[in-house]
């Protein structure tokens, strides 16, 4: 990763104006919030989650069950509607979150007494009951769960499940650990400065950048790029409050101004290929306070 950048021009930097200044505002009184919750609450909390649904598959390993569980204590997705939520697939945009936890591996004995991995996946209750009156909703979940375990365990699971009709769950559902208190989330780029406000409208189009605080000293982000099926050739440089980005088919160009002191040589990024999404893990040289 080339962590070379130049200082904004002055121009550039009263060009931001009010609006940097709101954002820095949001991300000063984020990492605020996110220091008390610290230090007045411990990191995560004990839920039990509660029996749904339960699918088979298999992996390489052998047979598979998911017990789709769910917690009131699971923060719900964003309150969107089918039709918008469809729309919002079909034009492959990677906005939508199911919030989850994902369980350990726990062995367990089948109906036929022969050995099978299970994994426990809790969602929100709210979400739950809505879904059990939406075959879509439960597809899509299904399709999310998957893949969570895959990423999470390494796993290459088989596309084609089963829902098991009189069983709904398999095994013992233990009990999840989840964070405390939810991230503050800061706000998507759509309305902040950035030098491509500047571009003419032809061109390379400006990606969808979303940012949080992870923790006082660490800002992640999400960058979709739908068109891409991987990141050779990408490119990505890093300085103390700059992000700027940009691909070999010039089918995308991101330079996004971020007022925070961002540790440039620590920084880290991977390209996640089924969400086709440039994640980046930037540690900050300073903590507001």
């Amino acid at each position: 990763m080339d962590s070379k950048l130049l200082v904004p021009e002055l121009n550039e930097a009263e060009a931001m104006g009010a609006e940097t200044a709101r954002f820095e505002e949001l991300l000063l009184q984020a990492s605020k919030e996110l220091q008390q919750a610290q230090t007045s609450r411990p990191e995560s909390t004990q839920i039990q989650p509660q029996p749904g649904f339960c699918i088979k598959t298999k992996s390489s390993q052998g047979k598979v069950f998911i017990n789709i569980c769910h917690s009131p204590s699971i923060p719900p997705p964003a309150d969107v509607t089918e039709d918008e939520l469809l729309q919002m697939l079909e034009e492959d945009q990677a906005g939508f979150r199911i919030p989850m936890s994902l369980g350990e591996p726990h062995a367990e004995l089948d109906a036929k007494g022969q050995g099978c991995t299970a994994y426990d996946i809790a969602v929100n209750s709210d979400f739950y009951r809505r879904m059990q009156n939406s075959e879509f909703l439960r597809e899509l979940l299904i399709t999310i769960a998957r893949e969570g375990l895959e990423d999470k365990y390494s796993l290459q699971l088989d596309p084609e499940w089963r829902l098991l009709k009189n069983r709904a769950f398999l095994g013992s559902i233990s009990q999840q650990n989840i964070r405390s208190q939810q991230r503050p989330r800061i706000q998507e780029l759509g309305n902040l400065y950035t030098a491509d406000s500047l571009r003419p409208k032809e061109g390379p189009e400006r990606p969808h950048l979303n940012l949080w605080l992870e923790a006082p000293d660490l800002l992640l982000a999400e960058i979709d790029l739908p068109k891409l099926d991987g990141a050779v050739g990408l490119s990505l440089e890093i300085g103390e409050n700059r992000l700027v980005m940009g691909d070999p088919q010039q089918l995308y160009h991101l330079d996004a101004y971020i007022p925070l002191r961002i540790s440039s040589d620590e920084s880290k990024a991977a390209f996640h290929r089924k969400r086709r999404q440039l994640m980046v893990a930037m540690p900050l040289l300073s903590v507001p306070s």
